[in-house]
């Protein structure tokens, strides 16, 4: 999970070396924590958030394929 967020995050940004990407575990879900350069956020959450709803839908639908717990992409 945590490379496909970074791959897509770090296709999309300008400033690649800034992407960052944690996981935390929870009891139901594992958290998954995206921070960017501050002038790239807009880039990645897109116009009315369609670029974020994009990458939270293929980190579920990916999570779900491989049969692990729920996951929760948030941008920080």
């Amino acid at each position: 999970m945590q490379a496909l967020v970074e791959y897509i995050a770090k296709s999309l940004v300008d400033d690649p070396q800034a992407v960052e990407v944690s996981t935390v575990r929870g009891s139901q879900a594992s958290v998954i924590r995206l921070r960017v350069a501050p002038d790239d956020k807009g880039v990645v959450i897109g116009r009315h958030g369609r670029v974020a709803n994009a990458m939270r839908t293929l980190v579920r639908v990916a999570s779900t394929t491989m049969g692990k717990r729920r996951a929760i992409l948030e941008i920080v």
